[in-house]
């Protein structure tokens, strides 16, 4: 399967040590070779960076990686090809407008009987049952709310029923962010980390990479991390369960929702 890799923070912040972590991942520590991608949202814009080839023999992704860009949301992903072949086209994340915002989505896992999912006007250009679930989400988003709901919450607890029934499909463990927020959900493996003061030190996992945070960052500074796997050896990773939906915004977690389970953050 594929793996994810996502962030949000209250200050523009570089994710360049977690992403070095995930591109071993890419070809040289674990099996994903069939393309990566990454977008970072910068205000109301967002870049994207693909390549169908392996993050760990990608120009574009050394590039990304020696290029600090700053951002508060980040989605992040790493394929093993499975639904689709490997294409561009095929290479996540996929991005589309809603509600004059652009919509970022990552997915890993499978899904069976997926063809048949009503997309309407969010047409689906590759093969994957990633991105014909990510087109029927905002289909079925859009039908519920014609605007962007006055209370954010709203759209969350039905996005995380959708979310339940794609579940129901196979493994769904998805990445979704339109700059402001970011919006996770785990059917099997996801795990998140909030850095904050106190900072320290944490050292990858695939590579041989230690960073002091201390020196990186400012006392008011908080970050949060998601990864299918957790990166770093020294540090306490939190497990998402299944059917957890998670809400971040600006790196603080502000709504839980595990099955219909009405939770604070």
């Amino acid at each position: 399967m594929c793996e994810l890799l996502g962030m949000s923070a209250n200050v523009p912040t570089d994710i360049c040590f977690s992403f070095t972590g995930l591109v071993q991942r890419g070809g040289r520590t674990g099996p994903h070779v069939d393309g990566w991608g990454i977008t970072f949202y910068e205000g109301k814009g967002c870049r994207t960076f693909k390549d169908p080839v392996a993050c760990a023999q990608s120009q574009i992704a050394r590039l990304v990686q020696e290029y600090p860009i700053k951002s508060c949301a980040v989605v992040s992903h790493i394929r093993q090809a499975n639904r689709g072949s490997v294409a561009l086209e095929n290479t996540h994340p996929f991005t589309r407008e809603l509600w004059g915002r652009y919509w970022t989505f990552a997915h890993n896992g499978q899904l069976t009987n997926y063809e048949s999912l009503d997309c309407d006007r969010f047409e689906p250009v590759g093969q994957t049952d990633s991105e014909k679930s990510f087109c029927w989400l905002l289909n079925q988003l859009e039908k519920q709310f014609p605007v962007f709901p006055e209370t954010p919450e709203t759209l969350f607890r039905f996005l995380a029923t959708l979310c339940d029934q794609l579940m129901a499909l196979g493994v769904f463990n998805m990445l979704l962010s339109d700059g402001e927020y970011l919006i996770t959900y785990c059917t099997t493996n996801l795990h998140s980390i909030t850095r904050r003061a106190p900072f320290g030190q944490a050292k990858l996992i695939d590579d041989d990479v230690t960073i002091d945070f201390q020196q990186e960052t400012t006392p008011d500074d908080v970050v949060t991390v998601i990864a299918t796997q957790p990166l770093t050896h020294n540090e306490n990773w939190l497990k998402m369960e299944r059917g957890e939906l998670n809400v971040f915004r600006l790196g603080e977690k502000v709504l839980t929702i595990v099955s219909g389970k009405n939770q604070g953050a």
